[in-house]
Order: C-alpha cells, then sequence, then structure tokens
C-alpha cells in the first residue's frame, strides 16, 4: 500500500525551492496554468478535509490490537488507514502544488505546514500497524486473505511486503533500541554538507582574462566549460586538489556513513549493506551486478564516444577536463507553448490512440502550468498525488528545445500516474522508485527519435543527436562507475578491511582510469581525479542509489527499441509497467515489459542505439568535411 505517512522531510523539499522571476501570475492566460479546482473548488473545501483528516487519524487507535482477531478487522482497519492516505494525498497535493505558484505568499505556506502537521499526526496514529502485523503468523495471514478476498486484491502487496522483511525484523526492544541511532544517522552527510558548502576553503584561480574566481562547487560547475582549454586544466587542477588536501577528513567520514550501513544490515541479518537496500523494492542483487559487469563488457563504445568528442573538439589528445565541453554547439531551436505540445504530440504517436488522447486532456484541461512568474518554484516536476483526479506537472517554460524535452520527460511520469491511478486501487497504485524513471526515458527516446527524423539541417540533427549521446555517456557510464566504487568501499568495510580517503582514492582512480581508458588513450586523467569521490555528495546522503540513474535510461531506451523493432507487440508490453502501478515487484513489472533486468539484453540494445547515434554523427560529419 503506498507509504502510510508523507514524511515531513518530502513536504520540506517540495516546498522549499527557489524560485524564478518573470512576471506576475494574474498577467498569464488561464490555457497556461492548471486548473487546482478540479482537486478542490477552494481553499475552504481543502481546509474541510484536512480538519477531517485530524479526527480520521485518530479512529486508527480503535484498531490497535485488534488487526489479528479477523480478517473483517484487518481488512477493515487496513481500508481506513488506506483511505485517509487517499485523502491526505489529495490534500497535500493541493497546498503544495498552490504554494508552488508562489512561495511568497505566506498564507499558502501555512498551509503546508498543516500538511505537514496532519502528515505526522497520521504517522504516530498508523505507527503500531506494521509491527502488530508481524505478530499475526503467516498461515494465518494466509487464512485471513482467503476468507477476505477484498484483501488480496488491495492489500497483498502491502502484506506480502511485511511478510517477506519477517526474517529481517527484530524483537520489539531490539527495534526500538535500532530505532534510536536514527537520531545519527544523517551526521556523516549532514556534516559533509556544512564542510562541503560553508566551511571548506574555496581556492582562487585566476583566469587568462585577468578575472579571480573562488572555486566554490557551484563555481566548478559553471566555469569547467570555460573555452580556454588551460583556464580548465587549472580549475580542475586546483578544484579536485582542494579536495586532496582534506582527504583523510573525508575519507574518515564517509567511512564512518559506509559503517554505519554495515551496522544496519548486518543486526538486521542481511548478508551485505547492497542486499539490505535493495531488499526495500525486492531487487534482486544480481540487477546491481549484472549491471556494472555489462557496462564494464562495453567499454569500448565509451572509448568510441571518447574518440568521437575529441574529434569533434578538434583535439590530438583528450583529457578528463575536455569531458564537459559542449559536444556541438546549441542550435537556436524555439518553441512556444502550442509548438511544443504539437511536437510531442506527434513524437508519441507511437504509444497509441489512448495515450495521445490523454496528452490531449492534458493540453486542453489545463493539467499543466507553463509560465515562469514571480515566486514560482523553479525547476519542473509531475504529481499523480490526487488519486481520484488526474496528474499535475509544474513547468518553467522558456521557448526553447529543452523545454520540449522536459515537458516530454514529465509527461511520461504523469502518464505512468494516469494509468497505474486508472487500473490498479489506491493501495496498489504508487510505483517504485526502480521503475519510476522508466516512462520519462520513454518518452524523452521517442521524442528525440523523431527530432532527428524530422530537422531540417544537418546542425539541428547533430545537436540532437550530440546531446542523446552525451546523455547516454554520462548517465549510464559515469553512474555506474560511481555505482562501482560505492560497492568496492562497502566490500571493504563488510570484510573487515580498513577503508582510509587514500584507499578511497586509490579504489577510484582505478576505476576511472578503466572507465576512460586512460591506458589505451582514449582520455587521460590526471592525478588529482583520484579525488573527484569527495566531490560526490550522493555516496554521503544516499545508498546504492545511483545505479538506478543508469537502468532507467537503459531500459527505457531498450524498450524504444523493441517497439522499433517488434511494432504494436512491445508496445502492449510497455503498458504493463504504465498501468502496473505497485501491483508487482519492480522486477516482475519490467519483465512483463519484455525486459529481463538480470540478463545483459538490455544493456546491449542500449549500446546497439549508442552506436547507432555515433554512426550517425559521423556520416554527418563527413558530409560538413570535418
Amino acid at each position: 500500500m503506498k507509504s502510510l505517512f508523507l514524511t515531513i522531510a518530502v513536504l520540506i523539499l517540495l516546498s522549499n525551492q527557489s524560485f524564478s522571476q518573470n512576471i506576475e501570475r494574474d498577467k498569464v492566460e488561464d490555457k497556461y496554468k492548471w486548473d487546482l479546482t478540479d482537486i478542490y473548488p477552494s481553499k475552504a473545501a481543502w481546509q474541510a478535509d484536512v480538519d477531517l483528516l485530524k479526527a480520521e487519524a485518530e479512529k486508527l487507535a480503535n484498531f490497535k490490537g485488534k488487526l489479528g482477531v479477523s480478517a473483517e478487522n484487518l481488512y477493515k482497519a487496513l481500508k481506513t488507514s488506506s483511505d485517509v492516505v487517499k485523502t491526505l494525498w489529495k490534500a497535500w497535493t493541493y497546498a503544495s502544488n498552490l504554494s508552488n505558484e508562489n512561495l511568497n505568499i505566506s498564507e499558502n505556506q501555512a498551509m503546508m505546514q498543516q500538511m505537514a502537521a496532519v502528515g505526522t499526526k497520521f504517522g504516530e496514529a498508523a505507527a503500531f500497524f506494521e509491527p502488530e502485523i508481524l505478530q499475526i503468523p503467516k498461515e494465518k495471514i494466509e487464512k485471513f486473505i482467503y476468507e477476505k478476498p477484498e484483501l488480496k486484491n488491495k492489500f497483498d502487496m502491502y502484506l506480502n511486503n511485511i511478510q517477506r522483511k519477517r526474517e529481517h525484523t527484530l524483537s520489539e526492544p531490539e527495534e526500538i533500541m535500532l530505532a534510536s541511532f536514527g537520531l545519527i544517522a544523517g551526521v556523516q552527510s549532514d556534516v559533509y554538507d556544512i564542510f562541503n558548502n560553508a566551511e571548506k576553503p574555496f581556492p582562487k584561480v585566476t583566469l587568462a582574462s585577468g578575472e579571480e574566481i573562488k572555486l566554490s562547487p557551484a563555481a566548478y560547475t559553471k566555469y569547467r566549460t570555460v573555452e580556454n582549454r588551460d583556464d580548465r586544466a587549472k580549475i580542475f587542477d586546483v578544484f579536485f586538489n582542494s579536495y586532496g588536501d582534506f582527504k583523510n577528513t573525508l575519507g574518515a567520514n564517509l567511512g564512518g556513513k559506509v559503517k554505519k550501513d554495515w551496522v544496519y544490515a548486518k543486526n538486521r541479518k542481511y548478508e551485505s549493506s547492497l542486499h539490505a537496500s535493495l531488499n526495500a523494492d525486492n531487487l534482486p542483487v544480481s540487477v546491481y551486478t549484472t549491471l556494472i559487469e555489462q557496462i564494464n563488457n562495453h567499454l569500448p563504445t565509451l572509448h568510441r564516444a571518447l574518440d568521437l568528442k575529441k574529434r569533434m573538439l578538434g583535439l590530438n589528445e583528450l583529457r578528463y577536463y575536455d569531458l564537459y565541453v559542449p559536444l556541438v554547439q546549441k542550435v537556436d531551436m524555439s518553441f512556444t507553448v502550442e509548438q511544443g505540445q504539437k511536437v510531442i504530440l506527434d513524437a508519441l504517436k507511437p504509444l497509441g490512440e489512448e495515450y495521445v488522447s490523454v496528452l490531449q486532456r492534458a493540453n486542453n484541461e489545463r493539467w499543466i502550468d507553463y509560465i515562469p512568474t514571480i515566486g514560482k518554484r523553479s525547476g519542473a516536476y509531475s504529481t499523480g498525488g490526487a488519486y481520484d483526479v488526474h496528474p499535475f506537472i509544474l513547468m518553467n517554460w522558456t521557448d526553447d528545445y529543452e523545454s520540449v524535452s522536459t515537458l516530454a520527460h514529465e509527461l511520461g511520469h504523469t502518464m505512468h500516474s494516469y494509468f497505474s491511478n486508472k487500473t490498479q486501487p489506491f493501495s496498489k497504485a504508487d510505483y517504485a522508485t526502480f521503475v519510476a524513471e522508466i516512462a520519462s526515458t520513454v518518452n524523452e527516446n521517442l521524442l528525440n527519435n523523431y527530432m532527428v527524423k524530422n530537422v531540417k539541417t544537418d546542425e539541428e540533427k547533430l545537436y540532437l543527436l550530440g546531446s542523446y549521446l552525451e546523455l547516454l555517456r554520462t548517465t549510464i557510464f559515469r553512474q555506474t562507475s560511481f555505482a562501482e566504487f560505492e560497492w568496492e568501499i562497502h566490500k571493504k568495510v563488510e570484510a573487515d578491511e580498513p577503508i582510509t580517503g587514500e584507499d578511497m582514492s586509490a579504489i577510484y582512480f582505478d576505476i576511472v582510469k578503466r572507465y576512460y581508458g586512460h591506458d589505451k588513450g582514449y582520455c587521460m586523467v590526471d592525478d588529482y581525479i583520484q579525488y573527484e569521490w569527495a566531490y560526490i555528495p550522493h555516496f554521503l546522503g544516499y545508498t546504492y542509489y545511483v545505479f538506478q540513474y543508469a537502468t532507467s535510461l537503459i531500459y527505457g531506451t531498450s524498450i524504444v527499441e523493441k517497439m522499433i523493432e517488434q511494432g504494436q507487440p512491445a508496445v502492449d508490453a510497455y503498458y504493463n509497467i504504465l498501468k502496473g502501478g505497485g501491483s508487482k515487484y519492480p522486477t516482475e513489472l519490467i519483465k512483463d515489459a519484455g525486459i529481463d533486468p538480470m540478463s545483459s539484453e538490455p544493456v546491449k540494445l542500449t549500446m546497439q542505439k549508442m552506436n547507432k547515434v555515433m554512426d550517425q554523427m559521423e556520416e554527418i560529419l563527413k558530409r560538413m568535411g570535418k
């Protein structure tokens, strides 16, 4: 079933963003603004639901100690909880979207604070559910499901998830003791954030122009693409060596986080931290290990891309500090909102009439908020939290191709939510992170294919192909190299071997040199890159997460390649993901879509696509005489 409560962290994350400034919202035509009255006709109606939620949450206490009495009791308790969560998500979606229209309006921020309070209250009221269900013998649960088919239809995945984690669940006193360590669980991440963003000395660099810059992480991101190559070399050298100066401190901090992961995993009787992390979505470890193995097998494809980049940049030798320089110059491709909508409708026609008709509804019925206005949240997102209504998308349209691509991406999430909400009961409509980005990358692939086929000039085609190639390189190969580093340092700790900042630097350096073909001359990796691991915040904030960036793009790309090859049968299979929600575990849904995530096929198909892109680029370069 969907998460029992919305954590305060999520509420803060989506309500505390920076915003862009342009025009006042009331100056924007209604057709470019979402219509939140589809959720609630007024704030008063929203407040009535919030007040009701507070009362309904208190009723959950009536079920405490009674979940194992009968099938009927268990069903009523789970249905009551699910109904409360559904209303909670609906109210949160309204308040969050309204707040994000203008973060300067304190009244709307107060609504989000109400939601945080209600979410916390519900979480406390429902905290007894899972421990109490775990006390019910497995055989009795199965008997209840047999007696009450509604339990299977709506809550089988929820109950199965609790049951399959039984061997990793401790006694109540042990669980309380382990939970108490939550107070210090995020210390390493907090320490890193403070050090990296505030207290770390930011070195200064003087560019060839005479400009002196202070190399904060933000400044590094801005200046690492400067045209002057000597400046790039200097920026990389000074920036990463500044992390090397603190390698022992940063290594001790990351090592502490890795040890924390292992303490939690082994106390819950997991074989490794990797097993513990992947078990949340019931992912087999082979998903992770297969990705690393297959990407290593296909490093020649990365090396070909590096050679092509060296050729296109006109270099005799490619170095690591050249990797962020754009492969091709950006082409001016302008799109109004209406033009972008039409391009997307045409590009996504292969997904069928129903898909396109829902996209048209999203345009016509104002599911999307397009225009950047004063106080509006920056970026873009899609939310399907209003289960009985429809998804909503926040955009900040800038009349360029990136806006079209971003909208196609978010519409992938929207359509995933739409079809899952339409097909599954609320308790099984939410989908796992592991499949969440597949629908968005399918849309991006289809859009790119359409654009490449229909552009008018070689320059436009080269820009589109080059941008797509860089996406594949950075998302698949770079993120997998991060995943391999993360795995290696965890294995060290789990084998009771020492792991210092120097050890981490050596491990990271070996991986980077292997991936980028340093010893074969494809891309020269300077010694200071061994400290790059210390710059990546994901290693502190997440555990075994970054690999999903790579797998999502691989699965989405291979699904589209199968559509091209097999036609309608592959499209029909893809709908098993779109409509599946959380009705099955992620790997099962992907298999139902015609892709075996434990096999070599998805990586193979994606690498074939990557090589086709490079073939096309080389043909264009040949025509251009380059």
